[in-house]
């Protein structure tokens, strides 16, 4: 049985004031990891992507010509503070029908966005309904797409095609952009990184959770300007169809390649081995253990703290509490120094 924890259950410090923490990415790693910060602090801001496509998302954005609202919504549900039956209700998945696939809280939301100027005010009352812990913004209330070019040449429009492109392609990602290029980022989200004591990159997928944010106009220079500590937190795994082969210092490598100097200070990685079995059903994937190479990152100027981080289970995943304790260690040596 996997282990839980209490979401309710505060471990607010003395002396650490509620931080202020910006989380930029998308996916389930960035809402895991929301789960954990939120006990230790009020003042979060997720900055999460709009650049995907696939899936009960893309059909809503095809539909409504909204913004995507599934990793949104997962974020608001992880800083959420609801009863549980409210919480089944929004991840609950409509099986049959035209509805099939699509999940109550994205219809939440698209319905929050047809009553809203915009997409971002949408995204605010749904965390007023939700009483969230701090506070969820789509990294653009524009209307974009992500392509990706491989180091053959070959280029693919779309998030939901990279996978496939990839492995059709036989080769590495070279860059990605969004289209149109340079969006225009919220101001709120340029304000909470200027403000904030902590900035966390990832986890999430490389190309298509993380880099898709610095691409935003403003945001990988707010960043690196920022006088907060800047943390990449490693994946666990490679991603099939995205990383393969790739190791930390690659994902670090992409990242500045993307975005601006000084936009890491430190890497933040996981120290557990992923038990034997787990990691025979990600080999049938085309996927693996992350292999740091610590020194290629310090090499760069970027420290690397290492930390027990796997969460006990069949597939690997990070411990939300782990993770934020690590997070918070980070901040406090940084004070301290």
């Amino acid at each position: 049985m996997e282990r839980r924890f209490d979401e309710n259950v505060r471990v607010y410090l003395p002396g650490r004031n509620n931080p202020k923490i910006v989380c930029i990415g998308g996916g389930h790693g960035l809402s895991a990891m929301l789960r954990g910060l939120k006990r230790y602090t009020r003042n979060i801001t997720a900055i999460v992507t709009v650049a995907d496509d696939g899936g009960g998302s893309g059909m809503l954005r095809d539909d409504l010509g909204m913004p995507p609202p599934g990793d949104i919504r997962s974020c608001i549900l992880a800083l959420a503070n609801t009863e549980p039956t409210m919480e089944r209700l929004l991840n609950y998945r409509f099986s049959e029908g035209s509805l099939a696939g699509q999940s109550f809280g994205n219809l939440f939301l698209a319905a929050l966005n047809g009553i809203s100027d915009t997409f971002d005010e949408a995204v605010r009352r749904m965390g007023e309904v939700l009483a969230i812990t701090g506070r969820v913004l789509p990294v653009t209330n524009q209307n974009i797409r992500l392509e990706a070019c491989f180091e053959n040449g070959a280029c693919v429009l779309g998030e939901s095609k990279i996978f496939y492109q990839k492995k059709v392609n036989d080769c590495r990602i070279a860059r990605v952009r969004l289209v149109p290029e340079h969006p225009q980022a919220l101001p709120e989200s340029l304000e909470a990184i200027a403000r904030a004591d902590l900035i966390v990159l990832g986890p999430g997928s490389l190309y298509t959770s993380i880099i898709p944010n610095l691409l935003v106009d403003g945001i990988a220079e707010a960043v690196a300007a920022s006088g907060a500590r800047k943390v990449l937190v490693m994946n666990l795994m490679t991603q099939e169809g995205e990383t393969e082969g790739y190791t930390g210092a690659d994902h670090v490598r992409a990242l500045l390649r993307h975005g601006v100097p000084g936009i890491i200070d430190v890497c933040v990685a996981n120290s557990t081995p992923v038990p034997r079995d787990v990691s025979e059903a990600y080999r049938a994937e085309d996927a693996e253990q992350l292999q740091l190479c610590a020194g290629e990152i310090e090499a760069m100027g970027i420290a690397v703290r290492c930390r027990p981080l796997l969460a006990p289970g069949q597939t690997a995943r990070h411990d939300p509490l782990a993770l934020a304790r690590a997070l918070m260690e980070v901040l406090d040596d940084y004070a301290v120094g």
